[in-house]
């Protein structure tokens, strides 16, 4: 007595006779069929290099600290120039919206703390200016 099979094995597919000897079977005959479609294995895009963040600075007297959590966008000011109060330092964006960092005095911008694209912490200085 002899049997037709179909067995897929890796995502191939056979087509098998089987003869069947009391308990024992016997394969007689392997016919490979067209390999079942199988989906492409998709390899993930390697993950964008990130350069490593600066280890964040503790506040001091003069610092302009972040508000919130967020990326930082632009730094709109160099270390040297004069700023008035109210004047636009940074760009930071937090849940798909920017907020502008502006000068909480007048002076002359001393250290920048942080780059665009790093992100922050709530209370992180940015940058200094005295």
């Amino acid at each position: 007595m002899s049997k037709q099979l179909r067995i897929t094995v890796e995502g191939k597919t056979y087509e098998v006779t089987v003869e069947i000897l009391g308990e024992q079977t016997a394969v007689t005959n392997i016919t490979t069929v067209l390999p079942a479609a199988a989906a492409p294995v998709a390899t993930p895009p390697p993950a964008p290099a990130v350069a490593p963040a600066p280890t964040p600075v503790a506040a001091g007297a003069g610092d302009v600290l972040s508000p919130l959590a967020a990326t930082v966008v632009s730094i709109n000011v160099k270390i040297g120039q004069q700023v008035k109060a109210g004047e636009k330092l940074a760009t930071i964006e937090a849940m798909k919206m920017e907020n502008h960092i502006a000068a909480p005095t007048s002076g002359t911008v001393t250290a920048i703390h942080v780059t665009p694209g790093q992100s922050v912490q709530d209370g992180q200085p940015l940058l200094s200016i005295n």
